[in-house]
C-alpha cells in the first residue's frame, strides 16, 4: 500500500485538507480490519457417535474404582484392556478382598485371584459376587465405560444435547450417571461415572484413556 508524502509548506490549504482526510479514512479502514475468530466445529451428532463407539473393538483405560454394597465397601486401582470381544480387567489393592484378574468374552468368564486360584464360568461369577458384593456385568460395562449403551439390550438414554453425549443411562437394572467427560485424542470420553443398582454403588474415575 502506497501512502503519499505530506504536502510541502507551499501547498494550497485545500490540498492539505484533502490529504489529511484521506489519511484519516485509511487509518479507520485499517482499524476496522479485524480477524474473525474461527468458529468451533459443532459436536458430532449422537446418532453418528453412538454406533462408532459401540463398534470400537480396542481401548485401554486406567483409573480407580470405589464400590459400596450396603455396609461394605472397598477401593481399588483398575486397568481395563479391550481387545476385540475380550475384556481384560485387573483390580489391585488396597481392596480388602485381594486383587483379581478378570477375562471375559461373551458368556465366558475367567478369574484369577491374588492367591493364584483360577475359576471359570459359573464358579468365576460366584467368586466375583462373593468378593465384590455383586456380579459385575462385564459384557455391558465395556460399552458403558465408553459412554454408550450395550447394543444387545434395550436402554433408556438421557442426552446432553449441546455436547452430544450421554448424561444418564438405564439398562439391565443399572442406572449410570456420567458426571464428567475428558478429551482423549480430541474425543470426549467419560472421566467420572457412577453406577447404581439396588444397594450397590460403583464409582469409577478414569485417570487415563488410550482410545
Amino acid at each position: 500500500m502506497r501512502i503519499s508524502a505530506p504536502p510541502g509548506p507551499g501547498a494550497p490549504p485545500w490540498l492539505r485538507a484533502l490529504l489529511s482526510l484521506n489519511t484519516l479514512l485509511l487509518v479507520a479502514a485499517v482499524a476496522g480490519c479485524r480477524t474473525v475468530p474461527p468458529q468451533q466445529p459443532a459436536a458430532e451428532s449422537w446418532q453418528v457417535r453412538r454406533p462408532q463407539l459401540q463398534a470400537r473393538a480396542h481401548f485401554v483405560l486406567s483409573g480407580r474404582v470405589a464400590v459400596a454394597t450396603g455396609n461394605e465397601g472397598f477401593n481399588a486401582n483398575l486397568r481395563w484392556v479391550q481387545d476385540g470381544p475380550r475384556s481384560q480387567v485387573t483390580l489391585e489393592g488396597p481392596l480388602g478382598v485381594g486383587g483379581a484378574q478378570i477375562s471375559a468374552s461373551g458368556d465366558e468368564l475367567h478369574l484369577v485371584t491374588s492367591r493364584g486360584e483360577e475359576m471359570q464360568s459359573d464358579a468365576a461369577h460366584a467368586a466375583l459376587a462373593q468378593r465384590l458384593g455383586f456380579d459385575p456385568p462385564i459384557s455391558s460395562l465395556r460399552y458403558w465405560v465408553l459412554g454408550v449403551p450395550d447394543p444387545a439390550q434395550p436402554a433408556t438414554e438421557a442426552l446432553d444435547p449441546t455436547q452430544q453425549h450421554l448424561s444418564q443411562l438405564t439398562q439391565s437394572g443399572w442406572h449410570v450417571d456420567y458426571n464428567a467427560y475428558t478429551s482423549a485424542s480430541g474425543e470426549p470420553l467419560p472421566a467420572r461415572l457412577t453406577l447404581e443398582r439396588e444397594a450397590v454403588r460403583v464409582r469409577l474415575l478414569v485417570d487415563n484413556w488410550q482410545p
